[in-house]
């Protein structure tokens, strides 16, 4: 109820933000994670031809980041909101009507540009519309999120009973709506007059050293983020030999970020500095890969009590990880715009998922290196003690930075709102 009272103290357009980020989780993740079985099963593309569909939507989405993010400055975040949105509209439509290599890797590119466009606009505006209760505002995005990403794989394992078109069509669909809705309801915002040319913007941002290393010390935070999808629920399903444990992963995360999120940020706002509780947060996440590691290699299925006692640490790992992303995540987000100026805010969240999403996909690597150079040697703890290491050093990377007095000062906190 409290968090009903806190999401209604914010102004219409952060309502409807979180409300769009709920629907923009709920169709990606009904449609991606199967997209590679439909490529191969339904369509019988190779495996070289899924890569590349699949590598180009990652990489325009990725590479694109910071065209987004200053389109968003000089546009009008709104506009490249609902831009974004009928985009990837367009995108998912593609990849229910056409079977083609030339439709899919279209689909693939405006898809990828989709996301390009609104993650970096999204965040910009919030952080803009939000104020001082940045850090609330974030918090209650990360909740709104977390269930979109848990409610859209269940809505398209519903749908591909009916099959994959089915499900593309529907994700099309809450796009369109989302275009839609922000296009009639989101309030648009004067935008500052640039005084120089967007390269000059790009040369701003990318000069600032503190930035960059911030984002270079998030690395592990966004690594570690991803294990929620490959290594934890291959953990469960190692540790009880029934695939649907990879389901309880994201059940334990959902439940709990809906019940703690909100209360953990309010609390730790007040008390300490922000590099403080992402320190906390990053050490913590990597600490969550202990108790799965421990089990790792210890056999599957047998009597139910082994198999509860084997799955007990990995839902713990869970458990742990999604706790310090909740104190991570929010706090990160509200201090990436205090590092240059409000003009610049979009540019800022581009960069920093540049940044952060390519040295990401070689953490991942080295997870996935992790997972089969452990199968060989019989050395089922490597991933998880790979995750371990990415976690203390990211901490211990904000930590150098907060000693340093390389991060933005933490804001004076604002008066608690009453409902």
């Amino acid at each position: 109820m409290r968090t009903w009272h806190e999401i209604r103290g914010f102004p219409l357009a952060i309502r409807l933000l979180l409300v769009n980020q709920l629907g923009v989780n709920t169709g990606f993740y009904l449609l991606i994670p199967y997209l590679a079985v439909h490529l191969t099963e339904d369509l019988g593309l190779s495996a070289a031809v899924v890569g590349i569909v699949l590598g180009v939507r990652n990489l325009s989405q990725q590479g694109l980041f910071l065209i987004g993010g200053s389109a968003s400055d000089r546009l009008g975040a709104r506009g490249v909101i609902i831009a974004g949105c009928a985009l990837r509209t367009v995108g998912f439509g593609l990849f229910a009507l056409g079977d083609g290599l030339t439709v899919l890797l279209a689909a693939s590119v405006l898809s990828g540009l989709a996301g390009a466009l609104f993650n970096p606009a999204v965040r910009a505006y919030l952080a803009l519309e939000a104020g001082e209760r940045k850090a609330e505002a974030f918090a209650l995005f990360n909740v709104f999120a977390t269930t979109g990403a848990l409610i859209g794989p269940l809505l398209g394992s519903a749908l591909l009973l009916v099959d994959f078109r089915a499900s593309a069509l529907t994700a099309a669909g809450i796009f369109a709506v989302l275009t839609i809705a922000q296009a009639v309801v989101l309030p648009a915002r004067a935008v500052e007059p640039s005084t120089g040319g967007v390269l000059a913007d790009w040369r701003e941002v990318a000069g600032n050293r503190a930035f960059l290393a911030f984002a270079l010390a998030m690395v592990g935070m966004f690594t570690m983020e991803n294990q929620l999808y490959l290594l934890l629920p291959d953990g469960a399903r190692r540790a009880t030999g029934w695939d649907g444990a990879a389901g309880l992963v994201f059940l334990v995360g959902t439940l709990t970020n809906l019940w703690l999120q909100l209360r953990i940020t309010r609390v730790l706002k007040e008390r300490g500095s922000r590099a403080r509780w992402i320190g906390t947060g990053l050490a913590l996440m990597g600490l969550a890969f202990v108790p799965p590691m421990l089990v790792a290699g210890a056999g599957t299925g047998g009597d139910p009590v082994g198999v509860v006692l084997r799955s007990l640490p990995v839902l713990a790992g869970a458990l742990l990880l999604h706790v310090g992303v909740m104190i991570a995540q929010p706090f990160v987000m509200e201090l990436i715009p205090r590092f240059g100026r409000p003009e610049l805010t979009g540019t800022y969240f581009g960069l920093f998922y540049v940044v952060s999403g390519i040295a990401a996909a070689v953490g991942n690597t080295v997870v996935g290196w992790a997972m089969d150079t452990g199968e060989r040697a019989g050395a089922s703890w490597l991933p998880w003690a790979c995750c371990l290491a990415f976690g203390l050093v990211s901490a211990a990377g904000v930590a150098w930075l907060h000693r340093l007095r390389a991060l933005p000062a933490t804001p004076v906190a604002a008066a608690p709102v009453t409902a």
